[in-house]
Formats: C-alpha cells, sequence, structure tokens
C-alpha cells in the first residue's frame, strides 16, 4: 500500500469525533487541513507528536489550518486520551469498519492493524498539498507541514519568514 502523493484530490470521509458527533473532509472544504494519521493514543510517540501539535496550534492557525488526528482507536479511547493530555485538536475515529479511512489514505498497516504514522497537508479546494509517511517509531516534528503550508498559502496569508526562524530556534 502506497500512501497518497502531493496533487491528488483527497478522498472525503466521515468518522466519529465523539460517540453522537462526526466530522468530515468535506466540512473543511475552504481552509487548508492537516491530517495527522498515528498508530495509537497513549503509545509514548504518539502521545509527544500529538502535544507538539497541540502547542503548535497559534502557528497552525496563522494559515487557518485545522488540525485533525486520525487513528483506529475507538472514541471513547480518544475522549480519555484528549482530556488526559489536555489536547484542543480533533481526533477522528477510523474504528469501524477498522482502517477504512487509513487504506483510502494508503497508509493503513495490516499486519498491525494500525495506521502508518502519516502527515497530509490539504489545500482548501480539497487537493493533497504534500504528504509524508514517518517511521512509525520517530516523531516527524512540524517542519515538513509548516513548509507546506506555507507553499499552499496565498501571499496574504503567510507568516512572516522571521517568525517561522524564530519558530524553528525555539525547538533546538
Amino acid at each position: 500500500m502506497t500512501a497518497l502523493k502531493a496533487g491528488t484530490p483527497a478522498p472525503n470521509f466521515a468518522l466519529n469525533s465523539t460517540p453522537d458527533q462526526t466530522l468530515s473532509l468535506s466540512e473543511l472544504r475552504g481552509r487548508p487541513v492537516v491530517l495527522v494519521f498515528y498508530p495509537a493514543d497513549w503509545s509514548p510517540v504518539c502521545g509527544d507528536q500529538l502535544g507538539l501539535y497541540n502547542e503548535l496550534l497559534p502557528e497552525f492557525s496563522e494559515f487557518d489550518a485545522q488540525i485533525v488526528g486520525i487513528s483506529v482507536d475507538g472514541v471513547w479511547c480518544h475522549l480519555a486520551f484528549k482530556k488526559d493530555r489536555k489536547l484542543r485538536l480533533a481526533l477522528l475515529s477510523d474504528f469501524e469498519p477498522k482502517g477504512a479511512v487509513a487504506r483510502l489514505y494508503g497508509v493503513y498497516n495490516e499486519k498491525t492493524g494500525e495506521t502508518e504514522r502519516a502527515l497530509f497537508v490539504i489545500d482548501p479546494e480539497g487537493t493533497i498539498g504534500w504528504s509524508y509517511v514517518s517511521p512509525v517509531g520517530i516523531n516527524p516534528g512540524a517542519d515538513g507541514i509548516l513548509k507546506a503550508l506555507t507553499s499552499i498559502a496565498p501571499a496574504n496569508r503567510r507568516p512572516r519568514k522571521s517568525e517561522l526562524e524564530g519558530f524553528q530556534r525555539q525547538r533546538i
């Protein structure tokens, strides 16, 4: 299975964010979307990765970008994980049929029954602008996401280069 590449229309989906609420990709049309596929709530790398993106929500908001985490965990697991980690980003459950959305994006691992650690930046028109699959044990960070958001942002929505450089210096 190969992850979808830049230039591919992003497949639409609707997944549960709570037991009685769903979020669809089409609802987010008109703004950039970052899909963060990750193997499992509660794993150390996943917790660090999502914690980083949670801390960077102000930077992502400079692009009007919506960050959405997706794993095969159930909604109750997501809710407990979000509460424990104080996450403010949406976590969607690709639980049943298991991994259906991850399969659409080419990032479901049949061997482990989990999603790969993969990132997709989708432009406001619904086309994948950038994708990346990270080794499962490595946090991919945010630099690639920020560069991709900069490349698809209209000139009037781009943060100044000095602001992005300041962000990178803070992380070192």
